[in-house]
Order: C-alpha cells, then structure tokens, then sequence
C-alpha cells in the first residue's frame, strides 16, 4: 500500500482510499483529530440509554445486570488478560464490522434489524441500543462485546440460533454458569482465609456465591450458536460448526474447545492447569485452565489506546482522548520529550508530559498484548494451512510449469471456515529467470491492497489485468437477479430493480432445494486433510534461454480483503478513520504461514 501510489483509482475507482468518507449514521470520518470529543458524536436513542444519562443511578442499576469483565478481572485476571485481546473483546470495537453492518442496514433500509450485530454486542442489543452509531456512544460493557457474561449468564441450550441467546440478568454476587459446578466456591465461600461474601452490604470482597454447572459450555454447539449462521431466508452464511459436525475430529470427540483453549491453538494438545482465581493474594485449588484468547484470523486495527481493553487505558483517559494521542510519532518517549519544543501544541489531555509518560507507559504494555495474541494468530493458522509440496511438471524452451499443493492440515474444519467469502488466503507466486528478471508474478497486490481478481479496483477499471494463474481459498458470493442471471458479489445482498429494497421472504420453500434460490456461496475451502494443487505455468516467450529458474512461493493470510473496505465505505468508519486508513491497516496485518523456493532448471 502507498499513499503515493503513481498510479491511483481511475474514474470511478476509489476515491474514497485518498480521502474522506461519507458518514450515513455516525459523524464525518475525517474531522479534525481535535474536534473529536464524546459528544461530537450521534447520541444515542434509545430508550434504555436516554435513561441512562438522566438518571444518576441508572449506570449503576445496569452494572447490577450486566456485570462489566472489569468485574471479573479483580479475581480472574490472568482469564481477563486472554480475554482483552482476543477477537471476542474486539468483536464489537471493529470498525469493518460496524461498517458492514451499517452497509448491510443501508442496502436492505433496516429490516435485518439486529440480525448481524446481536452476536457481536449482546448486551448492548440487549439494553436496546442503537443498531448503527459510533462505539464511544456504546455502554462500556456493551463495547466489549462477547463479555465474560455473555458466556457465562447463559443457562439454556439455545441450538444454533445465530446468537439469539438470553442472558442472565444479575449482579455480580448472584451465580454465574461454569462447566464443572461450584464446589470450589462453596470451599472459598466458606473459608475464613479468603473473607468474601456474596451478600450485599457484608464485609468482605464481593464475589459470584456459586457457579451452577451448566453443561452445554463443554460442548461445540455452545459455539455453534453463533459460529453456524443462517441468514432469515435460508441462505447459509458461515458453517464452521456444520463443517466440524461431519470432520474427524467430532467422530473422535474431540470438540471446539480442545482445539481453540488448549495449549496450542489450532490442535487438540491438552490444557495447562491452575488457579482458576486469585482472591485477595490466595490462589484457589489447582485445576485444568482454558485459554480464552480464542485468536482467530481477525486482528485489530484500532488505536492501541483503545484495545486491548485495558483498565488502567480507560482510567487515565476516554476513547475520543485517547483518540488524539499520536504515539506513531513517539509521544511519552525520551527520544521525542527531550527534543520537541517547550511550546509545542498538544491537545488539551495530553499537554502535560506526565500524562504522556503514563500513556507511554500504558501503551507499551498494549504493544507486548498485541505482538501474544499476533504470535497465537500466526500458530493458529500455522496449524490449519501448509504447503504441503512443490514441483516442477515442465522445464523447456516450450515454457515451464510447476505445481504447488496447499493442504488443510487440520481436521475439525474447512480452512478457511466461518465467514469463508470474506476470508482471504492465497499463494504469492514470483519466478525470476538466471538474470533475476521477473518473468511470472501471481498473487501480487494492487495499489490498494487487493489481490488481482474480479474484485480489484484496478482490474475492475482496466488499470491492471487480471491474475489469470490467481490461487485463491476465498470463497465468493452469487447472487441471482431479478431478470435472471447470476453475478459475484462483495456482499450478498441482490441488486434489485425495487426503488425500495428490503429482505423479502422466499416465495417458495427452500426445503427441495436446499438452499435459497436468490443467493449461495461459491466455497473454495479445503475439506479437512484436504488439499489443493495450484499450477502455474511461465509462458515460452518469457524462457529467454537454458539455466535455473527461481520460484519463491509464499502462503499468505489477510484478515478481510481490502475490496469490503471500498464496499462498505460509503457509511463511514468508526473512530474517525478514513478508508484508506482502514485498508493499509488491513494489509500491514498480512501474515506468511509458509515460504518455499523451487529451482526449476532449463536444459
């Protein structure tokens, strides 16, 4: 990516990259950092939240039902920790997502209602907020999105409802849900060493007074109840636990957790063991322990101010202030204090130095979460994608061509699995010829980011061919037309001749053919232990004489591509970011999973 790319989006390509978006719902994208305060942006309607600023007690009172993962950290912090990062605290944070959810709103004018968002936040669908607003609008504990609570205060087998599932509404001293029942806190509650109490208005710290067992939270349909999603007309969006349904791996009986809480994610290796808490000083018993930094393919690109959540990050400063803290330029280091001027301005949180160091220092606790949860990123898919081989099938004047098989080394799931038409894995492909000369390049990136597909920019304006030899897993959208015909499409949302598109229901059942007959999903996934054979070819004009070829193929990884960036643009970005700031975010978080070289010799 480069903001000075020589050559950028013609016509109708994307000016949105070089500049400012235009915000449907939230306030203007590229406002000055230093207009951004809590009450720039849109205040929220609701109900629930108009209460809440009214009434002095009303934060309290929703505190007392929705317990903030603040709460749960005081005696579970190492669970806490793992939490702040993962792709569940983040879920709800994510600008891309809160912009493809107001995207999706704008196409189909509102009536998917919270259907996208209820997993993301539940308690703040909950609490009947906003469906599309900005998160410094959001409660707190709405804002951390898959909480503690929205695991453990849930007490019915809901099945795969697309994460329609209640919470429990209770102060923190009521039970909480476990896998294994309260035993070990009726020992605590009962021992005089720990001085606790679950009774209101009693001396001692105040804790949940029992964990009743509830025992889906083992199971892999727990996870299935959002990680299975089915849209409201039978179209089938994400199956990943469809997928683990017929693996190996659930004949076995291994489940979701054991690969994704384990020691190593990605594989079924054991748990390490214990104090599930610490109470005052006092570890509780030894017993297995459960990862849950549940890291997956999405990572953040948000100011690190602002995620990992952080305790300490929301004492000393908002998320608009922290907003204004520019530590790319190195504020709150000695190398940037001792050099800049006594009359520098500064916004007004951060003029003081003091404050800059304590951020600093804040922050470079952030960096070391984030670099954790980026190395248990990269074992994760590490463990689910390899080359598996390299050949050479033709070396000659008439032309080389080789071979490259990618496989799914692991066997619980497809690779990629979930939201599999927004999961971009693919295979960067280079041959140089005895020279170094470039002679073959597949899977390079266009001047946004974007691989050379249909869905390039680039390609989609004449600016760039086509990648005719593209290795690609991500699967795509087809959506049917109204006068017949089919077309791939970013989001599977039809184009539709009606002034007033809405989400209709389908006008014949679904049951005969399996799925709607408006929509499906083109899957270019690996089964698991599956593979798949790219194949490449040098075309004989580019074989300039005998000697040793080089091809250097790399396995690479994007959270999304950059292309739902430029589809979902026009609604704007949270935090005030800009397009193009979302996309190069997006592609300097690009990962390699595997590198191979193949000396292809011609005689």
């Amino acid at each position: 990516m480069n903001e000075n790319s020589a050559r950028p989006p013609s016509r109708v390509a994307w000016a949105a990259l070089a500049g400012c978006s235009t915000l449907l719902l939230l306030v203007a994208a590229c406002a000055e950092p230093s207009t951004l305060r809590d009450d720039a942006w849109l205040a929220p309607t609701s109900e629930a939240i108009n209460t809440l600023q009214e009434d002095p007690h009303g934060e309290l009172f929703l505190k007392d039902r929705f317990p903030s993962a603040q709460s749960c950290r005081t005696c579970h912090p190492e669970h806490y920790r793992q939490w702040s990062v993962s792709p569940h605290a983040y879920a709800q944070l994510s600008p891309v997502f809160n912009a493809m959810h107001g995207k999706i709103l704008k196409l189909m004018n509102g009536t998917t209602g919270d259907f996208c968002i209820r997993c993301h936040t539940p308690v703040g669908m909950t609490i009947g907020e906003p469906l599309f607003t900005s998160n410094l609008n959001r409660h707190p504990t709405s804002r951390e999105g898959v909480t503690c609570i929205a695991c453990h205060r849930v007490n019915t087998a809901h099945g795969k409802d697309n994460g329609r599932r209640a919470i429990v509404q209770a102060p923190l001293v009521q039970p909480i849900y476990g896998p294994t029942g309260g035993s070990e806190v009726k020992r605590v509650m009962e021992s005089p060493e720990y001085r606790v109490t679950a009774e209101p208005g009693t001396p001692g710290r105040k804790i949940h007074g029992d964990v009743e067992k509830f025992w889906q939270l083992v199971e892999p349909a727990f996870c299935g109840a959002c990680h299975d999603v089915t849209l409201p007309n039978g179209f089938r969006l994400e199956e990943a636990f469809s997928e683990y349904k017929t693996s190996p791996a659930a004949k076995r009986g291994e489940s979701c957790q054991d690969c994704h809480m384990g020691k190593e994610l990605g594989k079924a290796s054991g748990f390490h063991t214990g104090p599930a808490a610490i109470v005052g000083d006092k570890p509780t018993r030894t017993r297995k322990l459960t990862n849950h930094m549940f890291m997956g393919p999405d990572y953040s690109i948000v100011h690190p101010g602002i995620f990992p959540h952080n305790p300490d990050a929301q004492a000393l400063a908002t998320m608009a202030e922290w907003l204004l803290f520019d530590h790319k330029a190195g504020w709150g280091t000695d190398a940037f204090e001792d050099e800049v001027a006594d009359d520098h301005p500064f916004p007004k949180p951060w003029d003081s130095a003091d404050d800059r160091y304590d951020a600093r220092e804040i922050l470079d606790a952030q960096f070391a979460l984030l670099k954790e949860a980026s190395d248990k990123r990269y074992e994760l898919l590490r463990n689910g994608y390899q080359i598996e081989s390299v050949s050479a099938d033709k070396t000659s004047r008439d032309g080389i061509g080789f071979s490259v098989v990618v496989k799914n080394a692991t066997d619980g799931h497809n690779v990629p699995t979930g939201f599999t038409a927004e999961r971009l894995v693919w295979l960067e492909v280079t041959v140089t010829d005895p020279a170094g000369n470039v002679v073959m390049r597949s899977g390079d990136l266009d001047p946004n980011g974007d691989v050379r597909d249909a869905h390039s920019v680039y390609v989609h304006n004449g600016d760039l061919p086509k990648d005719a030899q593209l290795f690609s897993l991500q699967s795509k959208f087809i959506t049917r037309q109204i006068r017949g015909g089919e077309r791939e499409q970013v989001l599977a949302v039809n184009q539709s001749l009606d002034p007033l598109p809405f989400l209709r229901p389908e006008a014949f059942s679904s049951v005969l053919t399996g799925r709607p007959s408006d929509a499906r999903i083109h899957k270019l996934s690996i089964p698991p232990l599956g593979t798949r054979t790219a194949r490449y070819t040098v075309h004989p004009k580019k074989v300039a004489g005998p000697g040793d070829y080089r091809a250097s193929i790399r396995l690479k990884a994007a959270m999304v591509p950059v292309n739902l960036v430029h589809e979902i643009h026009d609604v704007g970005f949270d935090y005030g970011m800009s397009a193009r700031q979302v996309a190069a975010a997006i592609v300097e978080g690009h990962l390699t999973l595997g590198e191979r070289e193949l000396t292809l010799t011609v005689e």
